[in-house]
């Protein structure tokens, strides 16, 4: 069960892939905030999701992935530069992650995730929405597995945050 990871600005296919399935993404989301407004419900974003996707395909600091099993679409990410007013000095953001319900807990997520911090060598930083124990849980293993335990968190306004550098784990491969 190989996985791998590609540029999605590469390929049309690669970006109406992501259009499809992000209304799915948004659902889950929306799942998990246990309605609390956090998140939209299906549809609530209309013609305003397209718009969306033009951001993460024309922005030159947004990075939106396929995350591939055996070279077919499994999921997507969007990695992105964070705004340059932050506290902290902090390369690259988990902007959203997601992976297709039938590819879930095969360890597609935690390879992709692998393969991503490597591409993207830095300081990262991770938020999940509070409610979604399955996110925390999911980001909280990876990170804490990836770093032997070398990253801050945080929890703030209904968010649990990590922090950490993937230049140390990506050296010691």
């Amino acid at each position: 069960m190989p996985v791998s990871i590609r540029d999605a600005k590469n390929t049309e296919a690669d970006r109406k892939w992501i259009q499809r399935n992000y209304p799915e993404y948004l659902e889950d989301l929306s799942q998990q905030s246990m309605n609390t407004g956090m998140f939209p419900v299906r549809g609530e974003y209309g013609e305003r999701e397209q718009e969306l996707m033009a951001r993460w395909f024309a922005d030159d600091s947004s990075h939106p992935l396929i995350l591939l099993q055996n070279d077919r679409p499994a999921g997507f990410a969007l990695v992105s530069r964070p705004l340059r007013n932050q506290r902290e000095s902090i390369d690259y953001r988990m902007a959203e992650f997601f992976v297709s319900p039938a590819q879930r807990r095969l360890g597609v997520g935690r390879d992709a995730a692998k393969l991503i911090f490597a591409r993207f060598s830095g300081s990262w930083e991770i938020t999940e929405f509070l409610y979604n124990k399955p996110a925390v849980a999911f980001w909280r293993s990876i990170v804490n597995h990836l770093t032997a335990g070398r990253f801050r968190e945080s929890v703030t306004h209904g968010e649990v945050r990590q922090v950490f550098s993937s230049q140390d784990f990506v050296q010691r491969r």
